[in-house]
């Protein structure tokens, strides 16, 4: 029996999944075409664009924000601290809720910020910088319609493409900008991981929750501390383990409940029992 077989007893009308390792995808459920929202696993793909965006030097992560109207709520702010959820603007809403640096506040107004100020650098409407900088290097079919927090569709194929990139980069981005993506940024800062309520470590890196002492949490307990990745409340769930060297996606159309919190992380302890 496959790991990626209990999909079968999901309680959603569509789901597919797939494993990745170094040599790419190992094993498939479902339709890899089927398309999905993704909700906040939008949050990851943005986060690597605007890392190109960084690269190619159209925006800075560690200088203060000089728009006014960011300056004025968010004082010593930065871009590091927008994409790492530390900026201290509110979970929704463009106000402050604390100062930059000192609260992991999850918060889908700061990727719309985000958005902004990479499209406002490169001249180009951020869904298509996205495209350009993302998702045609990886040959993905994904569009984003809407925010850059949460309004991606796109596919378990996909997601493959950039577990594959993140588990044997081709160069999409520096490997010292990788790390930093993928490791804590701001260590040690308190906050609500939602779905999962107040974590002491509410580690996060550039666009990526990093799993680290998390209890409870989405992955397995047994995957590495090391592992980093994102969920969305439509149901969508990313992670990659650099200590298995493994990576897993499950797309399914029915929003993050109980029946994710229970199937996700026995999900996850297959995957590790069977690949690594």
């Amino acid at each position: 029996m496959s790991a990626l077989d209990q999909l079968t007893d999901w309680p959603v009308s569509n789901c597919a999944a797939a494993v990745v390792g170094l040599g790419g995808v190992l094993t498939t459920f479902g339709d890899q075409q089927h398309r999905y929202e993704l909700a906040s696993v939008t949050k990851p793909l943005a986060a690597l664009a605007t890392l190109v965006a960084v690269e190619e030097e159209a925006v800075s992560l560690d200088e203060a924000l000089t728009d006014p109207a960011l300056a004025g709520i968010l004082p010593g702010a930065t871009l590091r601290h927008l994409l790492a959820h530390a900026s201290g603007i509110a979970p929704d809403r463009r106000e402050r809720a604390a100062t930059p640096g000192t609260r992991r506040i999850y918060s889908n107004a700061g990727f719309d910020v985000i958005g902004e100020l990479v499209s406002s650098a490169t001249g180009l409407a951020f869904a298509d910088y996205l495209h350009e900088a993302v998702f045609a290097p990886l040959h993905m079919t994904a569009t984003l319609h809407g925010s850059t927090a949460k309004d991606g569709i796109g596919s378990v194929a996909d997601l493959t493409r950039v577990l594959t990139e993140l588990l044997a980069p081709s160069g999409l981005v520096h490997p010292s900008t990788l790390q930093a993506a993928t490791t804590v940024q701001f260590p040690n800062l308190r906050g609500v991981l939602p779905g999962y309520g107040v974590q002491d470590h509410n580690d996060w890196g550039l666009g990526f929750e990093i799993r680290a002492d998390k209890n409870p949490h989405w992955t397995s307990a047994r995957n590495s501390p090391a592992t980093y990745g994102h969920f969305g409340r439509s149901g969508t769930m990313i992670w990659v383990d650099p200590q298995a060297r493994l990576g897993l996606v499950a797309l399914a159309d029915r929003d993050f409940d109980e029946w994710s919190i229970e199937a996700w992380p026995l999900l996850s302890d297959a995957v590790l029992d069977e690949f690594s």
